[in-house]
Order: structure tokens, then sequence, then C-alpha cells
């Protein structure tokens, strides 16, 4: 076998930990990413590390139809790197990814291209291949972000992945916050939504800022129930202290559900709050329109990172937790009215 090293990096996961780290979310929009210097960065850490000469570098990554994005041709074009593209689904869910890297890492050991490989990823998919891959005399590190709260040391790495490789390295945390800067755009302001006037005021009166009557309540209906002083009636809690609790299963799916204690509610607040902060701050005057008319329904990506970003906090499963799933959308929502 060649004394080599080859890089495997899976660019769903390095974007997602080092958002995450630097600006708060694994929203893509809310950051900038100077690919160079952190292409460059994790060569030299894994040259460090084995001090062997660099085959390849393998950029995986996914996009609509599987087709190079400029950025995707920037990267490309790097020396030493190879762009690996799989489809996102309707959904936005990438596809292909795992598989390709899987086959990638297990192709490199078999024609014994390279005697050491690099992992940048934390998904427990690949952790066959990894097997597999020693197996065929290759030895696998894995490449992550440091996290001391973490009890492997990394975020967002699944343990069953963690118990295969043959060693953990860490990226400096100098060199992730160097390469992730935060979007900040000029705060975009929502469409006013005109106020129906009841056909007995003249619209001169309304323009005007003058009190709009209320229309009397028919006869014997009963009277609406006044708000608390300071308190309008269109106000929510800020958390929902006694959502419902219970797990959300896919079909056959079976467990015990266990109940949220307010800690995951507030992470879930916490979560909600900062992904709307990043987007709001990330995005231009028609996204916030498009967004608004929808409105309570959340785009397919934005639920998304709400749930990816709970889920590196709290774990998958508390995150299946229907109460922390509702906790998320409310503080988002709210958190994006105080914003505007």
């Amino acid at each position: 076998m060649v004394s080599q090293r080859a890089v495997f990096v899976d660019a769903g996961f390095l974007l997602a930990v080092g958002g995450t780290q630097v600006v708060g979310t694994s929203l893509r929009s809310a950051f900038r990413v100077d690919y160079g210097k952190l292409i460059a960065g994790i060569m030299k850490c894994t040259e460090e590390h084995s001090g062997v000469e660099h085959l390849r570098t393998y950029w995986y990554d996914a996009s609509k139809d599987a087709l190079f994005t400029d950025q995707h041709k920037q990267i490309g074009l790097l020396p030493g790197v190879k762009v690996r593209l799989g489809r996102i689904s309707f959904n936005g869910e990438q596809k292909g990814v795992d598989l390709k890297l899987g086959l990638d890492l297990v192709g490199v050991a078999r024609n014994r291209a390279a005697s050491v490989a690099y992992l940048v990823s934390g998904d427990d998919d690949l952790a066959e291949a990894v097997e597999e891959a020693q197996d065929l005399g290759m030895k696998v590190v894995l490449v992550g972000v440091a996290d001391s709260a973490q009890r492997l040391g990394v975020m967002s790495v699944a343990e069953h992945l963690a118990l295969r490789v043959d060693s953990i390295i860490t990226l400096p945390a100098e060199l992730i916050e160097e390469c992730f800067t935060r979007i900040v755009k000029d705060a975009p302001r929502p469409v006013p939504v005109p106020v129906p006037v009841p056909a007995s005021v003249s619209s001169d009166t309304a323009l005007a800022g003058h009190p709009v009557p209320r229309p009397l309540p028919r006869p014997g209906a009963p009277m609406a129930k006044p708000a608390p002083p300071g308190r309008p009636l269109h106000h929510m809690p800020s958390r929902p202290h006694h959502a419902e609790a219970h797990l959300v299963y896919s079909s056959g799916g079976t467990g015990t559900p266990t109940f949220p204690e307010d800690t995951l509610l507030d992470v879930a607040q916490d979560v909600g709050e900062s992904v709307a902060a990043s987007w709001y701050g990330s995005v231009t005057q028609g996204e916030l329109n498009e967004l608004l008319a929808d409105r309570p329904i959340l785009p397919v990506e934005i639920d998304r990172v709400l749930l990816k970003d709970c889920a590196q906090r709290i774990g998958e499963t508390k995150t299946d937790l229907q109460g922390v799933r509702k906790a998320l959308r409310t503080a988002f929502w709210e958190k994006l009215d105080a914003l505007m």
C-alpha cells in the first residue's frame, strides 16, 4: 500500500458544525466560508498528524440534480481537491452523499492508493465502510471540531462511528473561527397588511388615525372576555410550558415516550430564536415577504435547520418530542416578530 493520505470531507457535516460553532446555527445562508483557507487548514492538520504525502481531498456535498454550482466549481478548481455531488430531494434532504463517500473510501483502500484516510464526518452510516477499509489494510482517522462539553470531545459525531475509527483528531479552533463569517444584510421589513375597515366608517377617518369602533355583539351573544391589563389578546407565551409530550414515530415505530423537562423546552426556545435571528439577518425583502405569506407554515429548509440545530444540543430522540418541535417553531416566529 502506497504511503499516502486521502482526506474525505462530508461538507454538510463540516459546514453545520462550523456554522453552529461560530454563528450559532447550521443555516448556510447565515454565514460565509473561506473554502480555500478551510481546506488548506484541513490538509495542514492531517499532514502534521501523519507526515505522509497527500493523495487527494474528496469534497462531498449535494445540489439540485447533482449539478455543479459556482461555489462547487471554485472548490473543485483548488489543487488536489475533487468534488463529488449527491442530490437534494424535494424536501431538502441530501441523497447519495454518504453512499458516494463510503464507496470512495473502500475503493481507495482496495486499490491500495493510500495508507491512511482522514474522515471529516460524524454520520454513523459510514461505520461499515470504515471497517471494510480497515480490513483492507487502511487506517482511518476521524477529524472533528473540538467540543469539551461532549462526551466524545467533538461536535455531532455518532458514537457508533467514533468506536470504529483508529483515532480522533480535532481541527484548531482558530481555523474554524477564521474561515466562518456571519452574513449581515440590511434588515428587511414586512409588507404592511391592510386592516379591514367597517363599511360604516369612512376611509378618511381610518386613514387619519382615529380609532375604529368595534361592531356591537348580536343580541344574546356572549360577551368577549377582556384581556388582562397590559397584555394584548393575541399574546402567546414565550414557551409552551404545557405542550404535548409524545414522540413522533415513523410508520411501524416503537418505543416508550418520555416527557420533556423544562430544560429541553428552554433549549428549543434558544435554538428557535437563534435560527430566526440568523435567518432574518441574511435574507432579502422578497424572501421575508414569501415567508410571511405562508405563515404559520415554515419552509422545509428552515424547519430542517431548526430540528438539526436542536438535535446537536439535546439529541435526535429528544428533538422528536412533539412539545420540543412546537417550542422550536413558536420561538422562531416570536423572535421574528420581535425583530420586525
